[in-house]
């Protein structure tokens, strides 16, 4: 079963007094590509979120957010009474040097003077990590089963669009049949436009028609179009991931189709391999984004 690169995971908990909100995206790339948005307070483990993601997530453009909001009264904002105090010691001397009425209006001064308040920073308690950590694989499971919802999904549409090619190689063969009739009669009518009295060597006129119509068979083609088709099925129920696997397929599934058109030399053929076309192309935009 295939697995898509596009999924959503969110997490939220408590944990005393704090509230925390984890939640990750991923969107198709060619290669693994983390990015993380995390409080301060967490910096320090931003390598092992890196390293659990990388574990658990194969390919993909991951955005990954930490929120963490404070549910208490307590705040990292606290005064600095004794440098408060110093300064009004010191704006009160001025004032009263100066002849100017102290009130309280010199606190407003205060204030907006440096260091006045300090900020507190708190440190990373490892048992609070330990509870945050399991509800970050939790998070990614949910965004692992949301990628295989989103494979399932990626997987039937692949699936109609193989069976549409097979279809069509089917539909083909009236076609194929009546276009080697049809390139017969037009030699045979030119050749009786050349008006040559019989002078033609037939044994090697046959040897050389021989050779013309197995220039144009598309039997083999036909064998290895279905070859890789079934191939293509049997790779999307593979366990392990194969993203990039089904892309190459979908090359040698090009190739033959290509071969195909350019050795229709008959309309209704041709319309048959442009409709191959345009089902291998919705295969190739959706392989991006498989897994």
């Amino acid at each position: 079963m295939i697995r898509s690169m596009t999924g959503f995971g969110k997490t939220e908990f408590e944990l005393g007094n704090k509230k925390y909100t984890l939640e990750i995206k991923s969107l198709n790339s060619k290669q693994l590509d983390i990015n993380t948005r995390i409080p301060a307070l967490y910096r320090q483990k931003d390598i092992e979120i890196r390293r659990l993601m990388s574990e658990m997530l194969t390919r993909g453009k991951v955005d990954f957010a930490l929120y963490l909001d404070n549910l208490g009264s307590e705040s990292t904002s606290k005064i600095n009474t004794a440098i408060i105090k110093d300064y009004y010691r010191q704006l009160k001397k001025v004032h009263q040097e100066l002849g100017l009425e102290v009130n309280e209006t010199i606190m407003h001064s205060i204030m907006r003077l440096p260091d006045t308040v300090k900020m507190t920073y708190e440190e990373l308690d490892e048992s609070e990590w330990l509870v945050v950590r399991e509800n970050l694989i939790k998070t990614l499971d949910e965004l692992n089963r949301f990628r295989d919802q989103e494979g399932l999904a990626l997987q039937a549409d692949i699936e109609g669009s193989i069976k549409n090619i097979l279809d069509l190689l089917v539909q083909a063969e009236p076609f194929e049949n009546q276009r080697m009739e049809n390139v017969k009669a037009k030699i045979m009518d030119s050749l009786n436009d050349l008006q040559l009295n019989g002078s033609i060597d037939k044994n090697r006129f046959e040897q050389e028609l021989i050779y013309y119509m197995e220039k144009l068979d598309i039997n083999e083609e036909k064998v290895r179009l279905t070859n890789h088709c079934s191939y293509f099925t049997e790779t999307m129920a593979e366990e392990e991931p194969s993203g990039r696997k089904l892309g190459f397929i979908a090359q040698e599934i090009g190739r033959e189709i290509n071969t195909l058109g350019s050795k229709a030399n008959e309309s209704n053929l041709q319309r048959i391999v442009v409709q191959m076309k345009d089902s291998l192309e919705k295969i190739k935009e959706q392989v991006l984004n498989v897994l």
